[in-house]
């Protein structure tokens, strides 16, 4: 399982890419159809203090699930997209037991 993470705009630190990876490779543990994880943060120029966004893609075997989330710091964002996420790999996982 890969973890790819892309930073926009800015340089993400270790601490950052290490906090996503580990959260990452906990789901990546429970569902062995995921491929790997696809990452992009991103800095927007706005005045607004919930402007880092971060985008992850899961590539699963068949369709890819997504989840774009906005917040005040790239960790919150980071748990509010794997928060969706988890959700949405219960639905894919109920589906392909149908």
């Amino acid at each position: 399982m890969k973890v790819t993470i892309n930073a926009v705009h800015f340089k993400a630190d270790k601490k950052l890419e290490n906090f996503i990876t580990q959260k990452l490779e906990k789901i990546g543990a429970k569902y062995a159809d995921i491929i790997g994880f696809e990452v992009t943060l991103k800095l927007e120029n706005t005045e607004v203090p919930e402007n880092k966004i971060t985008d992850i893609r899961i590539i699963l075997k068949g369709n890819d699930l997504y989840a774009s989330k906005q917040s005040k710091t790239f960790e919150e964002a980071t748990d509010i997209a794997i928060d969706a996420l988890k959700k949405q790999l219960e639905k894919y996982k109920n589906k392909a037991e149908v």
